[in-house]
């Protein structure tokens, strides 16, 4: 089955802006004592920005994005970002319908003017 070309460039918008993120966290002094993984399941298209490190001798573990693309769409399970990852994803073309707000009930998501 050939895949959508949306999907490769989706694929490709998210892997890019999760890079950026990656290596301007790691320049961060905020993020010094932390490592800052990026996860690209391309087979399976779950994507993750993660940070992993100690605090205070306790472990530490958050993950700041999360994305998957299903039926042709960009699902955004997780952001914890100040900038918000859907209005990067407009700002590169992609459609607000082809946009999920995952981390919104479904019940809600038809009100946000991202995909349902």
């Amino acid at each position: 089955m050939a895949v959508n070309q949306s999907i490769n460039q989706y694929r490709q918008y998210i892997q890019n802006i999760l890079l950026e993120k990656s290596q301007r966290s790691s320049k961060n002094k905020l993020f010094s004592e932390y490592e800052v993984q990026t996860i690209f399941d391309t087979e399976r298209d779950h994507y993750q920005l993660l940070c992993v490190g100690w605090r205070n001798n306790k472990r530490d573990f958050g993950c700041v994005l999360h994305l998957d693309i299903k039926d042709d769409k960009i699902w955004i399970q997780n952001d914890s970002t100040d900038t918000g990852i859907a209005n990067q994803l407009l700002e590169m073309g992609v459609p607000k319908e082809d946009i999920v707000l995952a981390f919104h009930e479904p019940e809600v998501r038809q009100f946000t003017g991202f995909g349902c």
